[in-house]
């Protein structure tokens, strides 16, 4: 494996197609229903390099996961476009975004799907989590077992989540491209001609997934809570609210660790976010590896 090429590229899997992103391009390929592919490419334009804040240890993981995933929704927005049908009506609060901000509509649209997705991943993965753990408060008295059961429930939430949601048609198919840009980038890392044939012979779980940086997530928080002790449940939902830029930056701090490194430690480190993929990624067939193909491609200025 190319060590100089680790980390170098990344993506997510958007409907019915990935996007890829280096440096300095990111590109979205969609299949579309005629079974053509649609590539829209562009120059990456990040406030967080602009303001040199990548370059700041521990502080920049907040940032760049913000970043990120207003990129993502953003993909995911381009490549829905396809699919959705003539006929088909826009939501109430999309109708009231484009009304109030006229041109400027997409980014509030962007705006609202990211205040939406904090405040569901606040409730899931915090409120209730705190809440159920509070409950074992009644017999355990050991702030440190309190913040591991917690963390185990957050853990918990997490995959059952993933696993079904995983039932779902379309998003197995999402997964699939999941599974297809790691096999892309794999083929990348390893210096081979970017071919289905050659993409096809890697597997598809990857040490810098977002999936891992998920469960790194979980585990940090557990070890950081446990510093606060086990206060009141309004304290305890502040500190943790209060506390995820710091989870983010360690987190963030330790996927930029797997993508550098490939040994002993960092196989170790990667292990559990490697088997949860195992629910987030599926074998995609040929066509879907194309499609990640032609991103990866188009971020390498290779077509």
């Amino acid at each position: 494996m190319n060590k100089e090429k680790l980390g170098k590229v990344g993506g997510q899997a958007v409907i019915e197609g990935v996007m890829m992103q280096s440096q300095d391009y990111k590109a979205v390929a969609v299949r579309k229903s005629n079974g053509e592919i649609e590539v829209k490419k562009e120059k990456i334009k990040s406030w967080v390099k602009d303001k040199k804040i990548d370059k700041i240890p521990f502080l920049r993981g907040a940032f760049i996961l913000i970043d990120t995933m207003i990129s993502g929704i953003n993909s995911l927005n381009f490549s829905s476009s396809f699919f959705l049908d003539e006929d088909e009506e826009e939501d109430a609060i999309d109708k009231f975004l484009k009304k109030v901000f006229k041109d400027k509509a997409n980014d509030a649209i962007i705006a609202v799907s990211l205040i939406i997705s904090l405040l569901f991943s606040i409730g899931i993965f915090v409120l209730i989590p705190t809440f159920i753990g509070g409950l074992f408060a009644k017999f355990i008295n050991n702030h440190i077992a309190l913040n591991l059961i917690e963390g185990i429930i957050r853990i918990a939430i997490l995959i059952t989540y993933m696993a079904l949601v995983s039932l779902n048609s379309d998003i197995k198919r999402v997964f699939q491209y999941h599974g297809a840009e790691h096999k892309s980038i794999y083929c990348y890392e390893n210096d081979l001609e970017l071919t289905v044939e050659n993409a096809k012979k890697f597997g598809r779980l990857h040490p810098r997934c977002g999936t891992n940086f998920l469960f790194i997530v979980m585990f940090t928080s557990i070890i950081l809570f446990s510093f606060f002790g086990w206060p009141n449940p309004l304290l305890r939902v502040a500190i943790r609210i209060i506390c995820i830029p710091i989870v983010a930056g360690i987190a963030y701090e330790i996927i930029k660790f797997l993508g550098k490194y490939n040994n002993i430690l960092s196989k170790i480190v990667a292990y559990p976010g490697m088997m949860m993929q195992k629910i987030t990624t599926n074998e995609p067939d040929d066509e879907q590896l194309e499609v990640a193909l032609v991103a990866l491609k188009a971020v390498l200025n290779e077509n």
